[in-house]
């Protein structure tokens, strides 16, 4: 495995996923929303700029390929949870909390069904448009 920016990128961006929850055990409020607001801008950020380095550095990589969904997927789920958490169970973003984490549920079982076919479902502009919504309105 090499180790290149873009593979190192999309690492912290995976590491800084559970970091958001930690986040609220280590500091009290209101520096852990701070600390959490900078950590997911930052991964929302490299999240674009890690796919954006790999194409133009000709370094895409199948450990990127197979980690980006991944932290993507765990930087979301991670975030809605803590939103919905702290939100007291609001029905307001309950329920399109909800609707994305079944959206990101089902997408995984899906890949993971079509197994070794997987690889053919390519990304489409429309799926970095829906994470860029995601991340936003996160």
């Amino acid at each position: 495995m090499k180790w290149t920016l873009p593979n190192i990128l999309t690492v912290l961006r995976l590491v800084s996923a559970p970091a958001l929850g930690l986040a609220f055990v280590a500091f009290p409020r209101p520096v852990a929303d701070w600390i959490v607001l900078g950590l997911f801008v930052g991964a929302a950020l490299t999240d674009w700029l890690d796919g954006y380095l790999a194409r133009r550095w000709d370094q895409t990589s199948r450990l990127g390929a197979m980690l980006d969904p991944i932290a993507d997927k765990a930087m979301v789920i991670i975030a809605l949870a803590l939103v919905i958490g702290l939100s007291g169970l609001d029905p307001w973003l309950l329920i399109p909390g909800t609707v994305i984490l079944f959206r990101e549920v089902f997408v995984s079982g899906l890949r993971e069904y079509l197994g070794s076919q997987a690889g053919q479902l390519s990304v489409t502009k429309l799926a970095k448009w829906k994470t860029t919504a995601q991340m936003a309105a996160i």
